[in-house]
């Protein structure tokens, strides 16, 4: 993705779903996103549970999807 198309928020997480995939609360635009792991949170095998804080990388053209690039601890 160009980084210069996307947004960053802070989220919480709501619900775990299948495939690796979460639903993530972003309160500053009061929406749910549907959110997928980065590659890198993936391969280093971090855990990312309900409640976690994360920091999540939507993009401009869907703002219904997202993918979580760190989990804040």
């Amino acid at each position: 993705m160009n980084k210069k198309r996307l947004f960053v928020f802070e989220g919480t997480v709501l619900k775990k779903l299948p495939n690796s995939t979460f639903l993530v609360y972003v309160s500053k635009i009061e929406k749910e996103i549907f959110c997928y792991i980065s590659g890198k949170i993936r391969i280093n095998y971090i855990r990312i549970t309900q409640g976690d804080k994360v920091k999540i990388e939507v993009n401009k053209m869907c703002s219904s999807k997202g993918r979580i690039v760190y989990r804040i601890k």
